[in-house]
């Protein structure tokens, strides 16, 4: 049961913000920010909120100190709009997850790579004795 409650407010919390930060905080550091993912404490008094910037490396810096500075105010936006009585303390935490997708997309195109230069060196290659080393019936041993 609090399970439930644990995620049905995380996604309540996710809905809420991604529509604040839609129509826009009046900080130009803000850049093109998606929410990924919200998960709440078990007593449901701390929201981490996992999010991603759009850009490069000092827009996300950016962004990520626009999120921090309005933390308040978002934080009153989602206890306007939830009916809980206490409103969870919200942390911004830049997710990893596009870095960890390109690492892995590495990984799988070295992967074929290898695959690739292995069914090469497959195709040209010769037995190492006959072609086929097996006993049939009615041969003689030598």
């Amino acid at each position: 049961m609090a399970g439930e409650r644990q995620a049905r407010l995380a996604d309540r919390i996710r809905v809420i913000l991604a529509e604040r930060l839609e129509k826009g905080l009046r900080d130009p550091r803000l850049g093109f920010v998606t929410i990924t993912d919200v998960r709440v404490s078990g007593d449901l008094q701390h929201a981490s909120v996992f999010y991603t910037v759009l850009g490069t490396d000092e827009e996300r810096v950016a962004s990520g100190a626009a999120l921090a500075s309005a933390t308040g105010m978002l934080r009153k936006e989602v206890g306007r709009q939830l009916n809980v009585r206490l409103v969870p303390t919200l942390e911004f935490i830049p997710d990893a997850l596009p870095e960890s997708a390109g690492h892995i997309a590495d990984l799988l195109r070295q992967a074929r790579e290898r695959d690739e230069e292995v069914a090469r060196i497959a195709a040209s290659a010769k037995h190492a004795g006959e072609t086929d080393p097996y006993r049939r019936e009615g041969e003689e041993d030598s």
